[in-house]
């Protein structure tokens, strides 16, 4: 069968070997927004017991605070990538960037859950904005695939260094200032981010993108939220009135948004990318790879602080492994692929990632320093090398004018597994952990304060005699700690699950080599804004 994608790429396309002068100082400037969101991912996990202790959320609502970012982000990542193929990436990265910071100062000063959960909801709509901007513009900056590759284990690598940096700044910041100064980090970087990338990030646009269709951009926001609606209530509370619903009209909006694109001339997704069986698997592999390490990534900070007591600093330094094994499979994960094959290099991490999780199902309170590390670094490494190259994938399966759309699709199915895996293995987590038994002689009310979750058993022991307190809070951690054992052994299932599926659907797939074919001159993008002031810049491989 024909390749569409392949065939929309040929035609009036010459070979435009002419590297673009400044790139790698725009890729340098591009590459502080995943940083940033790196960063904001992790320091969440990290402030969570502190803000429990200040907001007193309940088990529900700080699962929705750790959650809605990723429903609101999944649900708007196509559009907002569509939106940018037609106004322009770096104008939607910069407007994005500005709107990120403005909200991490509502949700650093939030005073309730509630107001937290909106503020991390609209952050989740500004977020979407910059992950999908960021690739597509490498896509563009980048012709010669092989420093494409290059480019894009600097720019995942950057992601994980963001994972590596927000513990170790997160624990030094909450150990000196209040929760809410881990949202405040935030704007230093965006500043930086909007008066730097202004001059040097090179515009570019779809040329012949046609209107961006609302009805689209309102379909794909109610399907996705719906259906993970439905199933993280269900996770948790059981069946309720109101998740049949959410359920029905989430999966008949997506249905409606799937046939609505074949019938648009200018659809907000191009569907016949799924015809791309590379791009399909690729988008496959990184949905389930997150799901399955979502549950476990939302826990370990609390397990680490709560459970084995380790100071936010300390817990971030445990972590940090992980983050240094991603940085350097990344970096190395575009060579590796094209001397052995993309499929094995996928199905491989992920496959050593899934083992990695089966060996966290014998994770318990005493479980030392260095195993939780070596764990860790070797979870790091597996995800390193898969996500890279599934970006890499996607991003050379289809042509350039597509290129917000394609990155957009990536980060959803990113996006969505997070929040599927918060909401089912996080849900489980919750579920195995309220039903401990609480010891004979406990108030009431700090019975129910300790089962709501454990931060509320922290501080409910701690407001007991010291006999009772320490009971009461090793039941809730025992309870807690089989929690994370299921969901790290349901994790197991699903990552080596997506290695077999990657193994088969990426079969054949290959990284190019030469320089591709370009757009002809009428539909090239628009020139690097400030060409002159950025010529200096380094133009060929670092």
């Amino acid at each position: 069968m024909s390749d569409p994608i392949a065939e929309r790429r040929a035609g009036s396309a010459h070979v435009d070997d002419q590297p673009r002068p400044g790139r790698w100082l725009a890729l340098s400037v591009l590459v502080l927004a995943v940083l940033l969101v790196g960063v904001d991912a992790t320091v969440l996990g990290l402030a969570t017991p502190f803000l429990s202790e200040d907001l007193k959320p309940s088990g529900t609502q700080l699962l929705w605070i750790g959650d809605i970012y990723s429903f609101v982000i999944a649900g708007l990542l196509v559009s907002m990538g569509s939106l940018g193929d037609r106004i322009g990436r770096k104008k939607l990265l910069l407007i994005g960037s500005v709107a990120f910071g403005a909200l991490s100062v509502l949700a650093a000063y939030a005073t309730s859950p509630s107001m937290m959960i909106i503020a991390r909801g609209l952050q989740g709509v500004a977020g979407a904005t910059l992950m999908p901007s960021t690739l597509a513009l490498i896509r563009n900056l980048f012709h010669d695939p092989k420093e494409r590759s290059l480019a894009i284990g600097i720019w995942g690598a950057m992601a994980s260094a963001g994972t590596a940096v927000g513990p170790v700044l997160g624990g030094f910041l909450l150990g000196h200032f209040w929760w809410g100064s881990v949202f405040l980090i935030n704007l230093p970087v965006m500043a930086l981010l909007v008066v730097v990338g202004a001059k040097v990030i090179p515009e570019s646009r779809n040329p012949d993108p046609g209107p961006w269709d609302v009805p689209s951009v309102v379909l794909s926001l109610v399907g996705i939220v719906g259906v993970v609606y439905a199933i993280k209530e269900a996770a948790v509370h059981g069946f309720r009135w109101d998740i049949g619903p959410a359920a029905v009209i989430g999966m008949l909006a997506l249905l409606l948004f799937v046939r609505r694109q074949h019938t648009l001339a200018s659809p907000l997704l191009n569907m016949k990318l799924f015809q791309h069986r590379g791009f399909s698997g690729a988008v496959l592999a990184d949905l389930l790879t997150i799901l399955g390490l979502s549950g476990l990534v939302f826990f370990l900070s609390q397990f680490l602080q709560m459970v084995q007591m380790r100071s936010p600093f300390n817990a971030g330094l445990v972590e940090l492994p992980a983050a240094v094994g991603a940085v350097g499979a990344g970096l190395a994960a575009g060579w590796v692929a094209r001397r052995l094959s993309v499929r094995l290099v996928v199905a491989g991490g992920l496959a050593v990632v899934g083992l990695s999780l089966a060996g966290c199902m014998a994770l318990h309170a005493d479980t030392g320093t260095l195993a939780l590390c070596v764990i860790l670094f070797v979870v790091g490494v597996g995800a390193g090398f898969a996500f890279t190259v599934t970006a890499d994938v996607i991003l050379s399966s289809v042509p350039k004018e597509e290129a917000g759309s394609a990155s957009a699709v990536s980060e959803t199915a990113y996006e969505l597994g997070a929040a599927l895996g918060i909401a089912l293995l996080g849900s489980i987590v919750t579920s195995m952990y309220q039903g401990f038994s609480v010891p004979a002689g406990v108030p009431e009310h700090a019975a129910e304060a300790a089962r709501s979750s454990l931060g509320g058993a922290v501080d409910a022991a701690a407001h007991l005699p010291a006999e009772q307190g320490a009971a009461l809070l090793k039941a809730a951690q025992d309870s807690f700690v089989n929690g994370v054992d299921t969901a790290a052994g349901l994790g197991a299932v699903v990552l080596l699950g997506a290695a077999v599926a990657a193994w088969f659907l990426l079969r054949g797939q290959t990284l190019a080599d030469g320089v591709e074919p370009q757009p002809a001159p009428e539909a090239e993008t628009a020139p690097v804004a400030g060409s002159g002031s950025t010529a200096g810049g380094p133009t060929g491989h670092p």
